[in-house]
């Protein structure tokens, strides 16, 4: 008896999810994608996940050869143990002719025997899971585009009479590369792969469902990767769907004359972006904030896009703060992130396992810059930030954005992602003149979740750590990029012994 509702997993975690449960039971589907894009992995994922449960499963190979997926399997780290395997090469012994003496045969004959054998070997297992690669060759023993419709509509019926879940794998060269609509229009349901080839760095793959009758699946293109021991998939982040109830308090920095920019500090679910020229101390100043979280036991985790993790942990050292003892406490996270092998999805997901399986509470990415060079030829890549922003926010997760501009003096250009309209709180660092030396000054410019001091307050780093002195009332050419100090001394932070 035929259960309506029932799903069958498809063995890949990333796409169940995707499918919201996986696919609908007894039906017939396309995987479809050109060479390369992953359809033998993922169609092995989905029999050996039969094979995990006991079921009778087949491979109905027209294309590749056993050795061929035993190598694919191997490299993944599988076996083949459990499933059936039907080649063509077999259909051909069978019918008395070589592949390469066919022409000499009807190549109705040729194509009705093929189909006549699969039956056959289909009724012999009985499988629970079927997997029919590929549908070009099909084409190939048709000939006539007619035919090859009709001989899809028999297999349709056919297994339609059967308790068995089909896919159907086609690599799109034989429909000029194009897919094919009829055939899209006999599934129930069409998952289709790409592979996507940069100027520079890996080639990216992605996946979208294009059909699932009867199925809420998660819409749009979703990131992959191959690796040994499978695909993984990452689906699309929504944030709508992971809101978490929490209590919006400040987090503070550990220092008064900081917090007190802030009346109190960033509140928990807002992201802080920190802006300003090279050297002036924006990582330095969102590391004030993690370590502080750190020592009230919370966990933290910095995605570092710019420099070596090595190199940063010096630098942190040399200001007072020890991110070697943190890491070992197990209450910080350093992620090493290469601008050139990583995908807006994939990145998505790093930074939801930290959240979901790490609790996570603090987030520093480290910057924005590397984020763009990581991903130069994705498209609407503000709206991937803007959504991973607003799930850190509906996380209850302090997010801080460090945004180099470039130049050090004069006017001064942000990157090319502008996200101060996304972030809660914008904080400004600047290079300044005073009495023939260069100081540093900060201010915030906004903070969307409360109140905030509007004056320019110095800025000094040294061993000892972060210092904020008093508002400097007494500035020229502030909006022009280089602002000058020309008030009294007094109020500058002198060097500390």
């Amino acid at each position: 008896m035929r259960e309506k509702d029932a799903r069958v997993s498809t063995g890949n975690t990333g796409l169940d999810l995707v499918l919201r449960g996986g696919l609908p039971a007894n039906r017939l589907f396309l995987l479809e994608g050109m060479p390369g894009s992953g359809k033998t992995t993922l169609a092995l994922e989905f029999l050996l996940q039969g094979v995990r449960n006991g079921e009778p499963v087949l491979y109905v190979t027209l294309s590749e050869t056993s050795e061929e997926l035993e190598i694919v399997a191997q490299s993944h780290g599988w076996s083949l143990e459990g499933i059936d395997l039907f080649e063509l090469a077999s259909a051909d012994e069978v019918l008395g002719v070589s592949r390469d003496q066919s022409i000499l045969h009807s190549w109705e004959m040729e194509l009705g025997g093929t189909i006549q054998l699969i039956r056959e070997e289909v009724e012999r297992v009985k499988p629970k899971r079927i997997v029919f690669d590929s549908l070009s060759e099909m084409r190939l023993l048709a000939q006539d585009p007619l035919r090859y419709r009709r001989q899809l509509l028999f297999l349709k019926q056919f297994f339609s009479g059967l308790d068995t879940t089909v896919l159907l794998v086609d690599d799109m060269t034989g429909s000029n590369g194009g897919r094919d609509n009829h055939l899209h229009s006999l599934c129930h349901g069409v998952l289709t792969l790409e592979r996507l080839t940069l100027d520079f760095g890996a080639a990216r793959r992605r996946m979208q469902v294009q059909k699932m009758r009867g199925v809420d699946f998660v819409a749009g293109y979703h990131d992959m990767i191959i690796r040994p021991g499978g695909i993984n998939i990452f689906p699309r982040l929504v944030a709508a769907d992971h809101h978490t109830p929490f209590i919006g308090e400040h987090v503070p920095s550990g220092l008064d004359a900081l917090d007190a920019l802030l009346n109190g500090g960033p509140a928990r679910g807002t992201s802080t972006l920190i802006t300003g020229p090279a050297g002036s101390g924006k990582t330095t100043l969102s590391l004030q904030y993690l370590a502080a979280a750190c020592q009230r036991g919370e966990k933290a985790v910095i995605y570092e896009f710019d420099e070596r993790i090595g190199t940063l942990i010096s630098r942190a050292q040399a200001f007072g703060i020890d991110l070697q003892n943190l890491m070992t406490d197990g209450r910080l996270t350093i992620r090493q992130i290469d601008a050139a092998e990583i995908a807006p999805g994939q990145f998505a997901a790093m930074v939801r396992s930290e959240i979901e399986e790490n609790d996570v509470e603090v987030v520093m990415i480290d910057s924005l810059n590397g984020y763009v060079a990581a991903m130069p030829q994705e498209k609407q890549l503000i709206l991937q930030l803007h959504e991973l922003l607003s799930y850190l926010n509906q996380a209850g997760v302090v997010t801080f954005l460090i945004n180099p501009q470039s130049g050090f003096f004069g006017t001064m250009h942000a990157s090319e992602l502008n996200v101060s309209y996304i972030a809660y709180i914008v904080i400004l660092l600047r290079f300044f003149e005073s009495r023939g030396r260069i100081r540093k000054a900060i201010s915030v410019v906004k903070n969307r979740s409360g109140q905030h001091e509007d004056t320019i307050r110095e800025l000094r780093i040294d061993a000892h750590g972060i210092r904020v002195g008093e508002p400097l009332a007494e500035f020229r050419g502030v909006l022009t990029g280089t602002p000058e100090y020309v008030g009294e001394k007094a109020p500058l932070l002198e060097d500390r012994s």
